[in-house]
């Protein structure tokens, strides 16, 4: 049963009290995004593991996978098959996207590189500073150091 989704009609018919006592009993909490958060943690987990599972691939402008990428078609390819749709380009991307402060960034959320005229490529923050993700012509899918301090963070819900 969705708590959230009955809430007002539990609280109507039953009163306050009763209600928020029909739900701690229940065992359901009502901490505010507490499963959304869950749901999107995971998603993130599985996006930022079918990175990893790319390593070595080819990076080829417009690629989209399964075998070769470029930047915004690996996090495309990771979330789709997580579970969640991306627009294709990075801006489109980081437009889509939940954002958050480099504080609060965490594994599988998306990093964005920017310049003034505007985002030019995305990865996947994989902890400790890294990222996945498909660099440019001539390389492969690989795990690397952030190099800039130019980076916006975002999160898929």
């Amino acid at each position: 049963m969705s708590v959230r989704r009955h809430l007002p009609h539990l609280l109507a018919r039953a009163g306050t009290v009763s209600a928020l006592t029909m739900i701690t009993v229940a065992g359901t909490t009502l901490g505010p995004g507490t499963a959304q958060d869950a749901d999107a943690a995971a998603i993130s987990a599985k996006a930022l593991r079918i990175a990893a599972s790319k390593r070595g691939s080819p990076y080829q402008w417009g690629a989209q996978g399964p075998y070769r990428f470029d930047c915004s078609g690996l996090t495309r390819y990771s979330f789709r098959h997580a579970g969640r749709m991306l627009p294709r380009t990075a801006a489109a991307q980081y437009n889509h996207i939940n954002h958050v402060s480099r504080a609060a960034r965490r594994s599988g959320d998306l990093v964005f590189f920017h310049t003034a005229r505007g985002v030019y490529h995305v990865g996947i923050y994989a902890g400790r500073g890294r990222i996945w993700h498909a660099p440019k012509s001539g390389a492969v899918v690989r795990l690397e150091r952030i190099w800039s301090s130019a980076v916006w963070y975002g999160r898929v819900g």
